[in-house]
């Protein structure tokens, strides 16, 4: 193989499949923990709502009716605590991704503007 052809090959290799790799690498990432955080989220919002059905299946006169109304109030700001934290947690993931990103094609581009120069 020519030197001129090693030369390419390399630039290649390093203004465009190293970072796209790496940009992969990172959306694969990404992916993985908004799915891993809306499993958690929808099984923690699924648990909620069945309890809450069993507490209310346990009615049977006032005394119960009143327990049931209080876990009722308890769930609820049980859930928008955990609403607010799932979207503080959904949020972080998106800010993480997005500087990540951000800073990959700013290094790809001084790649390739480094590259162009030589």
């Amino acid at each position: 193989m020519s030197k001129a052809t090693e030369k390419t090959n390399q630039q290649f290799e390093s203004v465009f499949v190293s970072p796209m790799r790496a940009y992969t690498l990172t959306a694969l990432d990404y992916y993985d923990q908004m799915v891993s955080a809306q499993m958690d989220a929808a099984r923690a919002y699924s648990d909620m709502a069945i309890a809450q059905a069993r507490t209310w299946l346990d009615v049977k006169d006032a005394d119960s009716f009143k327990k049931a109304m209080d876990s009722q109030q308890k769930t609820a700001s049980d859930f928008m605590e955990r609403l607010k934290g799932d979207t503080e947690k959904v949020t972080s993931i998106g800010q993480g991704f997005a500087q990540e990103s951000q800073q990959m094609a700013e290094n790809t581009t001084q790649k390739a503007a480094n590259t162009v120069k030589q």
